[in-house]
Parts: structure tokens; C-alpha cells; sequence
């Protein structure tokens, strides 16, 4: 049951004709990832771009839609919820819910068992609703 099929299309779309970020020279140095760092140095050739074929620096203007921000892969919007009131404001038809890090076993499973009851869409449950850590 994917929802805001036509906001993720969009987001995908526009991610296609972006350029991949990748940290400089991680492809020269095996010790560096490939993650994304910002150049900070006063002479970086990147961060100067001086010198053409060198991927390009991340932009404001490379974001995606603003209609599709925030939405998790699967068209719910991403909610964090740390409690039982957290949940009553929310509609499970468009929400999606992501537990705090903060919320322990035995509050996740009572919050679990009403969520499932009103048939939200739980990112990261870490419980079943029967209780037993799955």
C-alpha cells in the first residue's frame, strides 16, 4: 500500500540527474570513505574548482522537491513518537511512526500494540506485538 506514489517518482526523478557526491580524493587513498566532506582548506583544488573533471561540491540547488521532503520510501511521512499522546495526533493513513531512541521495551510494546490496533505503518518496532523481542 504505497501512498505519495507521485512524490516519490518526482524525488527519484530529480535525484537521477544529480551528480554522485563523493569525498575528494577517496578515490586516490583507500583510507578515506567514500562518504561526503566538505573541502574546508584555503587551497583545496574542489573547493576552488579549478580544475575541470572534478566531481562537483553539494549545493543547495541539488535538493529535491519540497513537497516530497520528509517522506519516507514507502510515501508515509517519517514521525518520531516517544509516547502514547504522540500517537494521537497522528493519522495512520499518511503517517508513519519511528520510535525515540529513547523509548524502552516496555512502553514500545504498549505503543505497538495501539498502533497496530489503529493500522499505522512502524519503522522500526523492535518488538512484536505478542511481546517477544523479535
Amino acid at each position: 500500500m504505497t501512498i505519495n506514489k507521485e512524490l516519490i517518482a518526482k524525488r527519484q526523478e530529480v535525484k537521477e540527474h544529480n551528480p554522485e557526491f563523493i569525498r575528494p580524493e577517496s578515490w586516490r587513498y583507500v583510507r578515506l570513505q567514500t562518504n561526503w566532506r566538505k573541502p574546508k582548506g584555503i587551497d583545496h583544488h574542489q573547493r576552488k574548482q579549478k580544475s575541470r573533471g572534478r566531481p562537483g561540491l553539494v549545493k543547495v540547488g541539488y535538493g529535491g522537491p519540497n513537497a516530497s521532503k520528509g517522506l519516507h520510501p514507502s510515501g508515509f511521512t517519517d514521525n518520531l513518537v516517544y509516547n502514547l499522546a504522540d500517537l494521537e495526533k497522528l493519522d495512520p493513513k499518511k503517517d508513519g511512526i519511528r520510535f525515540g531512541h529513547s523509548v524502552g521495551t516496555k512502553k514500545r510494546k504498549e505503543i505497538v500494540v495501539k498502533a497496530i490496533e489503529k493500522k499505522f505503518k512502524i519503522f522500526n518496532a523492535r518488538v512484536s506485538a505478542s511481546g517477544s523481542k523479535s
